[in-house]
């Protein structure tokens, strides 16, 4: 897979979307292609997470307490959390047709983070207008001004 191509993947990912294309070529160049068979357990919930994936091809079913809660598909992504908080997974995904993704290390991110510590700021920005969102959908306006106080 090309630079240019893995740097497309990764203007789609939602956490990355205020990245400069200078940014997005230094996240694109710790990435690494990589082609699994069908029921290859890519994240196991309750592990730490070492790793964000973006979905290329095929297909991954994503299951919580053993029962199986979505799908995903060409252009999803999972295990953007891992790059951020390093806590346990909260799904297990496993692919359920041969699959080919691109895969990003948390410590190659974090290796962007120290040298470009402006993608650590975007991200912040986009989490926090997520955060907004989702509290706008979800919370009573009476319960949304109690958070913020």
């Amino acid at each position: 897979m090309k630079q240019n191509d893995r740097i497309r993947l990764l203007q789609h990912v939602w956490l990355f979307e205020r990245c400069s294309g200078k940014e997005l070529a230094s996240l694109a160049s710790h990435a690494t292609p990589v082609r699994v068979q069908a029921g290859t357990e890519l994240t196991h919930e309750g592990d730490i997470g070492r790793e964000f994936f973006v979905m290329v091809s095929g297909k991954a079913s994503v299951a919580r307490h053993g029962v199986e809660v979505g799908t995903l598909g060409p252009g999803s992504f999972f295990g953007e959390m891992a790059l951020l908080d390093r806590l346990p997974r909260s799904a297990t995904v496993t692919t359920t047709e041969l699959t080919d993704l691109l895969v990003l290390p948390t410590q190659a991110f974090t290796g962007v983070i120290e040298t470009m510590p402006s993608v650590d700021r975007k991200m912040l920005t986009v989490l926090a207008s997520r955060l907004r969102d989702v509290e706008a959908r979800y919370l009573p306006d009476d319960q949304r001004l109690l958070t913020r106080t």
